[in-house]
């Protein structure tokens, strides 16, 4: 059953966008995408994050009908798209280029989608006046994107992609052309157009920092293959398996075997090197190989004796100042490069390069992930 919309009833109790079963090849035989299943909700902002050649922007691409699945099904809104033709899907589309038409005024670039969709010259008229007041460039409508600077030109071209009041829009990379200072400023823009309107918006980007700025979650991808699907805090936290570890944000590893499960919340393990440590488990059990997990700015330099169950001994090799806080490399364990991120406040420790230092941090913090 539908209602008058061609809208399945309870459809509004579902997710919003839905990949069933999908695969993709390029040449019949190796799969970009493995057997894919993902469902976003309205209203959502999720980002497909991964290393390049990990499936991200493929997914994004048949989301966007540039590319056709190889098997598996789409779904918007309870109906079927992945045999609907791109133009007919209803879908916003940022590019990392920008895909702007150098000969038209900004104004003509943003009128042209709806001029397509046959809205009357009035209407078209407000949208554009609305879409360029959403993104702070109302006297820049008569410029050509030539006369524009690069953030200029991409939040013109996010206001094409959402002039035409699409409810899903998808971002490919749209960032990665703009220096760093003004690249973090427009996440926070594009994060706040997507909070004031309630649009559901599909992104991809390889930048870990930009997923984790701007997302309600995150899909990692690797080898066609979501590894983890979660909140930013939940991702950089508590990471499913070395591989999303290492992507997001800095990681500490070593290398070991479980010798002993204490508990569901304590493994005793051996590294390589001969040391015991004691971690939290992700799914492993006694003899498992194992990579442990540590966060830079969990460590403690020189804790108070017994304030931490794990306490290894290094040396100091390189301390650099970076304002907020002082990363200090140390050789420890048979690698010379652990860091530990120290906080730049009063009393921080004063280290120098050859000097020893005990190092120290908890069970909950360590976590014994795959090898």
């Amino acid at each position: 059953m539908q209602d008058e919309n061609g809208v399945a009833e309870g459809a509004e109790d579902r997710a919003y966008v839905r990949f069933e079963d999908v695969q993709k090849s390029y040449d019949g035989e190796t799969l970009v995408i493995k057997n894919l299943n993902l469902e976003i909700e309205r209203g959502e902002f999720l980002t497909m994050l991964g290393p390049s050649g990990s499936g991200k922007t493929t997914c994004l691409m048949m989301l966007a009908g540039f590319e056709s699945t190889t098997h598996g099904a789409i779904y918007l809104n309870e109906q079927r798209i992945d045999n609907v033709p791109p133009h007919k899907r209803g879908i916003g589309m940022v590019f990392q280029n920008y895909a702007l038409f150098p000969h038209m005024t900004v104004s003509e670039n943003l009128a042209f989608p709806l001029k397509v969709r046959g809205l009357s010259k009035s209407d078209t008229e407000e949208r554009v006046k609305r879409a360029l007041e959403m993104v702070e460039l109302p006297q820049f409508g008569d410029r050509r994107p030539a006369q524009l600077s690069g953030g200029q030109q991409q939040r013109v071209a996010v206001a094409r992609a959402l002039v035409f009041e699409p409810d899903l829009v998808l971002m490919d990379e749209p960032l990665g052309a703009l220096d760093k200072q003004l690249r973090e400023q427009m996440q926070f823009e594009i994060k706040h157009i997507h909070d004031n309107l309630g649009v559901t918006v599909v992104y991809v980007t390889h930048d870990q920092t930009e997923a984790l700025t701007m997302s309600d979650r995150v899909a990692v991808f690797n080898d066609g293959i979501i590894q983890q699907l979660s909140t930013p805090e939940v991702l950089y936290e508590a990471p499913d398996n070395a591989f999303v570890a290492q992507f997001i944000g800095e990681n500490n590893r070593f290398l070991g075997r479980i010798v002993e499960r204490v508990s569901d919340q304590e493994v005793r393990v051996k590294l390589d090197t001969g040391e015991d440590i004691r971690a939290l488990p992700v799914n492993l059990n006694g003899g498992d190989r194992t990579t442990l997990s540590l966060r830079p700015e969990r460590v403690l330099i020189n804790p108070d004796e017994g304030a931490t169950p794990n306490v290894l001994e290094g040396t100091v090799q390189e301390v650099i100042y970076l304002g907020d806080h002082i990363r200090t490399r140390l050789a420890v364990a048979g690698h010379d490069d652990f860091i530990v991120k120290i906080p730049n406040a009063a009393g921080h420790p004063s280290l120098q390069r050859g000097q020893a230092a005990r190092l120290g941090w908890t069970i909950e913090d360590c976590r014994a992930l795959d090898a």
